[in-house]
């Protein structure tokens, strides 16, 4: 893919957050980034006045783009973060000293501590995380000790410390944030008990303490301690807007697969797949998959797309996490979860609006590198509606304009392959009709055109378009009878709204043939009856215009068409002249026919204000 090509597709990156890589010109992966709006992000690495050498430098080297969608820009960071790790991409900064995002920790131990780490011990130990940075993490830690009182010392408590007696209660025991389980003060069943509490809550189950602080909030209102209130209520809004922001799953979630399945109205099939390790997505790829087999179900589709990916990317996950058992059994030791909740729910619905975006991104791309074919697709069905024997590659449209008969003009518009070609488009005073006879005009106007035509063995369209009803379209026949030409003719049907609702058409009887609205082909014609409008007002309107202005000057003696084409270079209008004086008309004109022109403006001017111009 070109860079230019890569512009094109640009505006149909999604506006979401996520992480976006972009691939070299041997399909490796040179850069990965963050985005909270992917589209924007992205667009901003191929402005034409970008100031860096170093993004010039990479931008010259991308020959694709493929991106991720995730829930927050926290995650976005963290996923950007096991990437960069997994893949090393050369045009990274890799973060110094090996730096990792910091962990809330859970150590195993008896009267377990609550730590905030960066290179935790793979121990057994009850990992949150990662967090996008310490203050989060450390902000998480504090919440948890505000509501439950968890020692912070680093004491040995197995039980046989305790019972030695050597230890002594301290500060926070005196200030009610310990319950000095050093001492025996606190069993180890009531303290685990806050610990199981305090799992659930960094798992994300925020809603319980919501709730603990609005009743305790309302309380201590209800009994006029506002201070202790106003307290809870700062505790409320603050976790109200937390969020305990894991990578993309809780870490425990390791070495398994998400797959997701999509099916399109074309036959296309498209499967997701992520591979998480520690709970970090490592590895993301939305493979679209057409059945060469007749007759082969969803569920063999999906499970030969399971193979396939698990063989591209290696994978040797034990767990697969699937939206419906598609009877895979290429492994008896691999576990398959067909999640309803919790966690491994939240990954397939993040799997699911990869493969959805992916399928609408498909069909955005198409569009901008190859706009004829949707248009192809438009004159295609045209061409099914009406029966036709070939495509009508090119369209000609008629319709007339005049006011009660005066000036009466028309207009041809022509569109060839689905887009407007505009220096075929011709205008028509019409020259044989008396008054306002639409069906009239039209018979003049369509013998004229395709007369010449012939006349010039030019190409004759593939279909004509009349902008009205039974009367023009019969016109445009009898026109066309006349000259011996056969060419398809349909009426463009207008409903309450004057929009195109049907076609007129038929070889006989004229019937309706619906186009359904806001389609591809309704936007066509649409499109060709708003722009014959357009063309036929806008030529009446100028036509119009040039007689209102020239009128008066035809009637004055004396002036001839080059005086008048002088005057109305200089003046720009029939007012701009009555409005001139004598002395400008003079400079312009010369004395003898300004004089002419001003008294017929002013015809009550003394004879002194005429002659005093020297």
């Amino acid at each position: 893919m070109t860079i230019d090509e890569i512009r094109k597709i640009l505006p149909t990156l999604p506006e979401a957050p996520g992480c976006y890589k972009y691939i070299g010109q041997t399909g490796e992966i040179i850069y990965v980034g963050k985005a909270k709006n992917l589209r924007r992000r992205v667009s901003s690495y191929f402005q034409r006045d970008i100031q860096s050498s170093k993004t010039r430098l990479l931008v010259r080297q991308i020959r694709g783009i493929e991106y991720v969608v995730v829930g927050s820009e926290a995650e976005a960071l963290i996923l950007e973060n096991a990437l960069i790790k997994e893949h090393k991409p050369r045009y990274n900064i890799l973060l110094k000293d090996d730096k990792t995002y910091p962990e809330v920790v859970i150590h195993r131990e008896h009267f377990p501590r609550i730590r905030v780490e960066r290179r935790p011990a793979r121990d057994g130990s009850q990992h949150f995380g990662p967090y996008p940075n310490a203050g989060m993490a450390h902000a998480a830690v504090a919440m948890v000790r505000d509501l439950y009182p968890i020692r912070t010392c680093d004491l040995d408590l197995s039980p046989h410390k305790i019972a030695q007696g050597k230890y002594k209660v301290c500060l926070e025991y005196h200030i009610g944030k310990c319950k000095a389980p050093c001492v025996g003060y606190q069993t180890e069943e009531d303290y685990d008990h806050n610990i199981r509490e305090i799992t659930s809550l960094l798992r994300g189950n925020l809603r319980d303490v919501i709730e603990l602080y609005k009743d305790e909030m309302l309380r201590l209102s209800g009994e006029l301690r506002f201070e202790e209130a106003q307290i809870y209520k700062e505790r409320l809004q603050y976790l109200e807007n937390y969020q305990v922001k894991h990578t993309v799953a809780p870490h425990h979630i390791h070495n398994v697969d998400v797959f997701s399945f999509e099916e399109d109205a074309d036959g296309s099939t498209y499967v997701n797949f992520m591979h998480l390790t520690q709970g970090m997505v490592t590895q993301v790829y939305t493979l679209e998959y057409r059945s060469l087999i007749e007759g082969e179900t969803r569920e063999e589709l999906f499970a030969s797309a399971i193979t396939e990916l698990r063989q591209r990317f290696a994978s040797h996950a034990r767990e697969l996490i699937l939206p419906f058992d598609p009877g895979w059994q290429d492994d008896v030791n691999v576990t398959i979860t067909i999640p309803q909740r919790g966690d491994k729910k939240k990954l397939l619905e993040l799997s699911e609006r990869n493969v959805q975006q992916y399928k609408v991104d498909k069909y955005k791309r198409a569009e901008r590198l190859n706009p004829d074919q949707k248009l192809m697709q438009v004159v295609g069905d045209l061409k099914q509606r009406l029966s036709l024997e070939r495509v009508p590659m090119h369209i000609e449209c008629f319709d007339n304009s005049n006011i009660q008969g005066s000036d009466p003009v028309a207009a041809c518009v022509v569109f060839k392959r689905g887009r407007p070609s505009k220096k075929d488009y011709r205008k028509f005073n019409i020259r044989s009709v008396e008054g306002p006879d639409d069906y009239a005009s039209m018979k003049e106007v369509v013998t004229r055109r395709y007369r010449r035509m012939v006349e010039a063995q030019e190409a004759l369209p593939d279909l004509i378009l009349a902008d009205g009803g039974k009367g023009q379209v019969g016109a445009i026949r009898d026109a066309l009878s006349s000259l011996g030409v056969e060419i398809p003719v349909a009426g463009l049907v207008k409903d309450d709204r004057h929009r195109t609702a049907a076609l007129l058409y038929g070889e006989d009887a004229l019937r309706e043939i619906p186009v359904r609205h806001h389609s591809p082909t309704f936007h066509l014609l649409e499109q060709i009856q708003a722009e014959v409008h357009r063309f036929a007002i806008t030529f009446h309107r100028d036509k119009r215009s040039k007689s209102q202005l020239s009128s008066r000057l035809d009637y004055i003696k004396g002036v001839g068409a080059k005086t008048k084409d002088t005057l109305l270079s200089t003046f720009h209008s029939v007012q701009g002249i009555s409005s001139a004086t004598l002395v400008d008309l003079t400079r312009v004109i010369g004395p003898s026919k300004a004089r002419i022109v001003y008294n017929a403006f002013h015809p009550d001017a003394s004879e002194e204000s005429s002659v005093s111009v020297g």
